[in-house]
C-alpha cells in the first residue's frame, strides 16, 4: 500500500519506524529480533536508510526486500542523489516494483568519505527534486516521500527559500514529508505553518528519536543535520549520573512530545529506532498505560 494512501485513510495517527542496514552479517538476526519486538505495535510502515554516499546501498536493498518478503510490513526504501545515475536508479526501482516495494524516500544524501565536496559526488541528480521528478515521470506507481527540517536546513539559512525548495519537491510529485528529528515541538508547529503559508498541503510527519546517552546527545548536536537540545532537557541530561537515567529522561521527554503531537491531530509519528526496540516500546507503554 502506498504511504499516501495509508495516511489518507487512517482515522487516527499512524506510527512508523526507521531502521538501518547492519554492517556485520551477525547483526542481521538481531535487527529482525528488533523488528519482531516492535511488530505488535502495528506500525503502518517501516523505512530503511542509506549510508553516506550510498555506502550501504546493496545492504539497504537486501534489507528492504527481506522485510517485504518475510514480515508483510509496508516498507519504504531511502534513495539518494549522491553517486547515483539514472541507469542504476532505474534498475533499483524496477527491482523494487518486481518485489512489491512501491514506496521510497527521495533524499539528496550526505557527502561520501574521501570526497572534497557534494558536487564531486553528484552524477545525474543534483538535488532531491531531480530524483523525485525522475521517479514520478518514469515509475508513477511508486510513492515518494521527501525530508523536511523543522529547525531549518543547515545549508539554506534563508527559511523562505528553504520552504520554496520544499514546495518545488511537492509540486514535482512528493506525496508526504517526514521531518528530521527535533526536541521542541514548537519548531515542528512553526515549520508546518510555514509550509501551509507556502501552499504545501501534503502530510508532514514528525520524526522523533529519544536521547539515550550523554554521548549520543553530544553526537546529535555535532551532526550536520543535528537537532537543537532545549535548555530544560540539556540540564536534566547533564545532571543525570548514569546513562540509564539519561535514557529514562529521553523517553519521558519523547513521550511528552508524541502526546502533544497527537493532541494536535497530526497524521502520524515516525520513530528513529537506531535498530533498538526498548525506547520505542517504553514510549508506547507510556502513551497507552
Amino acid at each position: 500500500m502506498l504511504v499516501k494512501e495509508i495516511l489518507a485513510s487512517a482515522a487516527k495517527p499512524v506510527f512508523s519506524f526507521e531502521f538501518f542496514p547492519p554492517k556485520k552479517d551477525e547483526e542481521w538476526e538481531t535487527l529482525f529480533g528488533t523488528i519482531a519486538a516492535l511488530s505488535p505495535l502495528n506500525p503502518s510502515y517501516v523505512s530503511v536508510t542509506y549510508g553516506a554516499g550510498g555506502s550501504t546501498r546493496s545492504r539497504t536493498h537486501q534489507l528492504v526486500t527481506r522485510i517485504q518478503q518475510e514480515t508483510g510490513l509496508t516498507v519504504v526504501s531511502h534513495l539518494t542523489c549522491i553517486s547515483s545515475d539514472t541507469g542504476e536508479t532505474g534498475m533499483i526501482l524496477k527491482n523494487y516494483l518486481e518485489n512489491g516495494i512501491i514506496n521510497v524516500l527521495a533524499l539528496r544524501g550526505d557527502k561520501p568519505a574521501g570526497v572534497a565536496s557534494i558536487e564531486e559526488a553528484i552524477k545525474d541528480f543534483p538535488h532531491a527534486i531531480d530524483l523525485v521528478g525522475f521517479i514520478k515521470n518514469n515509475y508513477p506507481a511508486i510513492g515518494v516521500g521527501v525530508a523536511g527540517f523543522p529547525e531549518g536546513h543547515p545549508e539554506t539559512p534563508n527559511r523562505m527559500k528553504e520552504i520554496e525548495y520544499l514546495k518545488e519537491k511537492v509540486d514535482a510529485g512528493a506525496d508526504y514529508i517526514v521531518t528530521q528529528l527535533f526536541f521542541d515541538n514548537r519548531d515542528y508547529f512553526d515549520f508546518v505553518e510555514r509550509c501551509q503559508i507556502a501552499g504545501i498541503s501534503v502530510p508532514i510527519i514528525p520524526g522523533i528519536m529519544p536521547i539515550s546517552t550523554k554521548k549520543g546527545m553530544t553526537r546529535m548536536s555535532e551532526l550536520a543535520l543535528g537537532a537543537r537540545i532545549p535548555a530544560t532537557l540539556l540540564k536534566r541530561v547533564l545532571r543525570a549520573e548514569h546513562d540509564s537515567d539519561v535514557a529514562s529522561i529521553g523517553i519521558e521527554w519523547a513521550t511528552s512530545q508524541v502526546q502533544e503531537l497527537i493532541d494536535h491531530h497530526i497524521k502520524g509519528v515516525h520513530f528513529y529506532t537506531l535498530n533498538m526496540a526498548d525506547a520505542t516500546l517504553r514510549i508506547f507503554k507510556n502513551l497507552h498505560p
